[in-house]
């Protein structure tokens, strides 16, 4: 298996293992995330996840880039509309906050792969 497989199954693993033993990671509105109790350590996590796949697996095409930058911006916002399903969507809702942080870390690790390759370019 190579990291385009690996980081995103473990990015599910741990998001869910988060929802599960943590109850989510709470995300507070125009501010950031929680960062009390074991909820500081998945974030670390997710975000190294992100990290690591972004930087290993870099992405040059811009369009996908511009998605990526998208998806993390948007994931957490749509998944507050979860909340609205009986039973399940406070769970669906905190897992898509928590995979969103994964993106992040991605979305990050491909902007610094742009920056670095603008200015090594000849």
């Amino acid at each position: 298996m190579n990291i385009d497989k690996l980081a995103p199954i473990a990015a599910v693993i741990v998001a869910v293992i988060a929802v599960v033993f943590v109850g989510g990671v709470e995300r507070i509105q125009g501010s950031g995330y929680v960062l009390d109790g074991n909820a500081q350590w998945f974030i670390l996590v997710l975000m190294l996840i992100g990290l690591v796949h972004g930087l290993v697996s870099p992405v040059t095409d811009h369009a996908s880039i511009a998605m990526i930058i998208v998806a993390a911006l948007a994931f957490p916002w749509l998944s507050n509309t979860l909340d609205s399903i009986p039973v399940i969507g406070t769970y669906l809702n905190q897992f898509i906050d928590q995979f969103a942080i994964a993106i992040a870390g991605y979305a990050i690790a491909a902007l610094i792969n742009d920056v670095k390759s603008r200015i090594m370019a000849d």
